[in-house]
Parts: structure tokens; C-alpha cells; sequence
């Protein structure tokens, strides 16, 4: 009883620090929006807020910016999973591609967007390998492609990003559909392999993997670091704005950066309306069109190609991106339009270490404890229910859905009026609420999938619940346990906006000290944090990976599982 009582606590505890933080920053940014705060000497209720957003002269814009970015990002994200998984399913070339993919998930969105950055910037690679032969430039253009008016490099960094995320969300949710089936039975029809899978997979697909579809939605219309890496500046996004409220020196700006996170929650909640509305206009449609007939083989020329060749170009531009931020933290003279620098050097490494390695060790700590405690609330929730209900399930999912700059600021208020704000403490519990997400979706699939005849052969020796847990499931699911850490450590290191705002600039991360670089023109510093958190993540992934293998190495079974 003991035991069933500790997993109990141990998935209320998970619920809990997934949706008490948001609910407490929704409240806490709530009343500043409508002029009450106490903290401040406001103590009425006032319009006087939402009468200075209104007032701002970057509002539409703004508005816009967040929309179309947020909408066209997760459309071409979705569009582009779904014709890599149909074109490819089933096929040697699909396992080369998830594999090749599935490393990204471990890279920070801000390191993939300075990679990008360097390699589509008027004196990036691209156009360095195409000048002077092919463009006659012999200076770079005066062209502003990074931080574009339209947000097209902002909607391009996302994309790489999110295409990834949700190629693992759609391989999880297949064995749900009986895809290998159905695409089958399509196939045998006559139906050509992307045709027929979009057909009889595709709707059950996106079924399954609508709650990350909507995260995906939530996240890139409220985006900060990628923002202010690759997108507009002149206004920026509404979430970048409010930031700039937030973290302004006049105190009286706070409100007014109420009322716009208040303002964006609307909007995502209005967009997330859209998408649905959308969803179910197109699935309406989409029936008179599968009853239509039409095979659609000789779209197999066309789409396969197109679907290998998105995901080449995904891989290729991220680790060109990667290549050239790593190449940069160590180059010296380079000229436009040299494709490599005159000289190589360790200055600029030797000069940050004093910095590096503080900041590194504080990185590492913060993640390893948020993805500890989110292991072990992971592990108590999976023990305690591994099948929850829907309403549970949205739990999970709503500090990804919830804009991050729609409740952290009142999180930070909380934070401050308790004292613990600036403090690695408050940063690592911050994170959780992103982390603990991440880790259970991870461990989810693998802790259902897993065998209960080893189990129940262990009870039937004797053996109770609580040792049958720790001497023979968590063992089998070694693997399974060290990918939810990676994939924690990775979301963790990845945090801007809960390590800026809670640790209230005393606490610093590789993310926060690599993000504040951006608007520099010194491409090696950037270079350099930039690369380190790019490592960091990836060097934990490796290893979580590499265990296995090690520890049971006479263990063929146990080395795959």
C-alpha cells in the first residue's frame, strides 16, 4: 500500500509542478494587466495599461509578425514531417533519415539559429561560396536578409527546429495507427506510396500528435531568443517587445507588458482556434477528395525526391550552420569572400575561459538537477498511471502550450515577493516546469511498450512491486531512461526566458550569456558560446547514448532495448 501511496504522491506531484506555475504567472500577470499591483503602489483597477499597448505604434505590426510566423512555421513544420513520413516510411532510407534527424533534438533552438544566421548572412557561407563566380560580388551585399522585415528567417530557424520535434512526435504516434497496414492495403489498391499513405495514415496520424502541434503553434508565435537572433527588430514580435517592457528600468512599463502578455496568450489562443477551425474544414474536405479515387502514382516522381531532399537540406543547413559557428570561435583574418579564414586561432577561446568555465558549471548544475527531479517524477507517474486520462494528458502538455512570456513574468513576481528570485534554486524548479514535459513524452512510449511478463514472472517469485521496479523494469528501460535524460539536460540548457526572468541576471546559463551576444557584430564570441552550448547538450547526448552499450556489453538484449 506504501508503495502504490508514493507513485500516487509522486503523479499528483508531476501534475502539480506542471500546471501550478503557469496558473500562479497567469495570475500574477493578470493583475498588472488591468493596474494592480501592490508592489508598486497600484492598488485600482485600471484600463490605463491596455490604453499604452494600444498606444504603441509597432502594435499591428507586431500582431501581424506573431501570426504569420507562428502559423507559417508550424504549417511548413507539418507539411514537411508529414511528406518525409509518407514518401519514406517503411524503407531503409527512412531509418537514415530519423536517425540523422533525431540529433538535432538534442541542439538549442539559439544555436541552430546562429548557425543559420551565419550561413544565410550576406557574408555567410552561402554567399561566400557563390562570389565572386556566380554573383560578381566581391564585398557583401547590402542586403538584409537576417532579421528580415517579413520574419522569413525567423519562420526558416523554426522550421529546422520544429521538423525534428515533430518527426518524433509522428514516429511515436504510428504504431497507434497500424500504419504499415494500412499503406499496405493502399498500396495494393494501386494507390502510390505518398497518395496512399496521406489517405488512410495521415488523419489518424495528426489525431495523435495534435496536442504537439499545438505546442509547436504556441511556442513559434511566442518565441523570444530565436526571435532576437533571426527575426525583425523594427518592431520586433509582440514577445520580444514585452520583454523589453519587462525588463526596462522604468518600473511603470511592467503594466503595459502585462496587458501584451495577456494580449498574446489571446493570440494564441485565437490562432490555436484557427488551426482547429482550419483542421476540421480541411478534414471535411478532405473526405470528398479521398473518395474521389485518384491514385496519384506518378506524384511518387515528384514527392519522394522533394521529401528526401527537405530533410537532406534540414541536416546539411544545421550542420553547415554548426560547422561555421565552430569555425568562427577560432578564426582570425577572413575576408569576404574567402570560404575559409587566413589564420586559425585559440585567442578569442583564451580569453572567455576565465568566464567559460563558471557559467558552464552552472549550466550543468541547473540541468542535471531539473532533469533528476523530472526523472523521478516521470518514473512515479508512468508507475502510478501509464495510461492517464485526456485531461491529464493536457496537463502535460500545457506549460508547451501556454506562452512562455504569458505567465514567467508573473512567475518572477512571485519569485521576488518571496525571495528567492536570482537564485539557481529558483532557476532549476523554473525549469522543471519545461523539462518534466519532455522527459515523460520520451519515456512514455518506451515504459507502455515494455514487456510485463518479466515482471509478472519476478512477482510470481515474490518479488514486490517496488523491487520488481528497481531490479528489473528500470534496468530493461536503461536506454529509454538515459534519451529522457539527454532530452531533458538538452531542454534545460535550451531555457532563455525562465532563466533571464527568474534569476533576475544573477544566474547565468551558456543560453542567457550566448543570446545577449546577438545583437553584436563580433562573430567569434558568438562563435564561441554559441558552440559551447551547442556541446554541452550534445556531449551529454552522446554519453547517454554510449552507456548502454557499456554497461551491458555482454548483454546483446539489454544493449538494444
Amino acid at each position: 500500500m506504501g508503495q502504490r501511496y508514493i507513485a500516487r504522491a509522486g503523479f499528483w506531484g508531476a501534475l502539480i509542478c506542471l500546471s501550478l506555475p503557469v496558473m500562479a504567472g497567469l495570475a500574477g500577470v493578470i493583475g498588472p494587466a488591468f493596474g494592480y499591483l501592490p508592489a508598486l503602489g497600484s492598488t485600482e483597477i485600471s484600463l490605463a495599461p491596455w490604453r499604452g499597448l494600444l498606444a504603441w505604434p509597432g502594435l499591428a505590426d507586431a500582431i501581424r509578425l506573431s501570426l504569420v510566423t507562428g502559423l507559417l512555421a508550424t504549417a511548413l513544420s507539418l507539411a514537411l514531417t508529414l511528406l518525409i513520413v509518407a514518401a519514406w516510411q517503411g524503407t531503409r532510407s527512412f531509418l537514415w533519415v530519423t536517425r540523422a534527424l533525431a540529433p538535432l533534438l538534442a541542439l538549442p533552438h539559439a544555436a541552430a539559429a546562429f548557425g543559420l544566421a551565419f550561413l544565410i548572412a550576406p557574408s555567410g557561407w552561402i554567399a561566400r561560396g557563390l562570389s565572386p563566380w556566380a554573383t560578381g560580388w566581391d564585398r557583401p551585399p547590402d542586403l538584409l536578409i537576417v532579421n528580415d522585415p517579413l520574419g522569413l528567417a525567423l519562420v526558416a530557424g523554426l522550421v529546422v527546429k520544429e521538423v525534428p520535434f515533430l518527426l518524433l512526435m509522428t514516429l511515436a504516434a504510428l504504431p497507434q495507427t497500424d500504419s504499415l497496414r494500412s499503406q499496405l492495403v493502399a498500396r495494393a489498391l494501386g494507390y502510390g506510396r505518398v497518395m496512399g499513405w496521406m489517405k488512410a495514415v495521415a488523419p489518424r496520424v495528426i489525431a495523435q500528435i495534435r496536442l504537439p502541434i499545438y505546442a509547436v503553434l504556441a511556442y513559434s508565435m511566442s518565441v523570444v531568443d530565436v526571435a532576437l537572433i533571426l527575426g525583425p527588430t523594427r518592431p520586433p514580435t509582440l514577445a520580444v517587445q514585452i520583454l523589453d517592457w519587462t525588463t526596462h528600468p522604468d518600473l511603470a512599463l511592467r503594466f503595459q507588458a502585462a496587458a501584451g502578455a495577456v494580449l498574446q496568450l489571446g493570440l494564441v489562443i485565437a490562432a490555436l482556434g484557427l488551426w482547429h477551425g482550419a483542421e476540421r474544414l480541411i478534414a471535411r474536405q478532405s473526405q470528398h477528395w479521398a473518395a474521389q479515387g485518384a491514385r496519384g502514382v506518378a506524384l511518387d516522381r515528384v514527392l519522394r525526391p522533394l521529401g528526401a531532399g527537405a530533410a537532406l537540406l534540414i541536416g546539411v543547413a544545421v550542420g553547415l550552420g554548426l560547422a561555421g559557428l565552430l569555425l568562427w570561435s577560432f578564426a582570425g583574418l577572413w575576408r569576404f569572400p574567402a570560404l575559409w579564414p587566413e589564420t586559425l586561432s585559440l585567442r578569442i577561446w583564451t580569453a572567455q575561459a576565465a568566464t567559460l568555465w563558471p557559467v558552464l558549471g552552472m549550466t550543468a548544475l541547473i540541468a542535471s538537477g531539473a532533469t533528476l527531479i523530472a526523472l523521478v517524477l516521470s518514473i512515479a507517474a508512468l508507475q502510478a498511471r501509464p495510461n492517464p486520462g485526456r485531461s491529464a494528458n493536457a496537463l502535460i502538455y500545457l506549460p508547451l502550450i501556454v506562452p512562455q512570456i504569458a505567465f514567467l513574468p508573473g512567475l518572477a513576481s512571485f519569485a521576488l515577493m518571496l525571495g528567492v528570485d536570482g537564485t539557481p534554486t529558483a532557476v532549476m524548479l523554473a525549469h522543471l516546469v519545461f523539462v518534466l514535459p519532455y522527459v515523460y513524452l520520451t519515456l512514455a512510449d518506451p515504459w507502455r511498450a515494455w514487456d510485463s511478463r518479466a515482471g509478472l514472472s519476478a512477482a510470481s517469485l515474490g518479488a514486490r512491486p517496488m523491487r520488481v521496479l528497481w531490479t528489473i523494469r528500470l534496468p530493461m528501460l536503461t536506454r529509454a531512461l538515459l534519451v529522457a535524460a539527454a532530452v531533458g539536460f538538452a531542454t534545460s540548457v535550451a531555457q532563455y526566458l525562465p532563466t533571464l526572468l527568474i534569476g533576475a541576471g544573477r544566474v547565468t546559463t551558456v543560453t542567457t550569456e550566448a543570446v545577449a551576444l546577438a545583437s553584436s557584430a563580433n562573430r567569434r564570441l558568438i562563435g564561441v558560446w554559441a558552440v559551447v552550448q551547442m556541446a554541452l547538450p550534445m556531449a551529454v547526448f552522446a554519453l547517454c547514448l554510449a552507456l548502454p552499450a557499456l554497461l551491458f556489453r555482454n548483454r546483446h538484449g539489454m544493449r538494444i532495448g
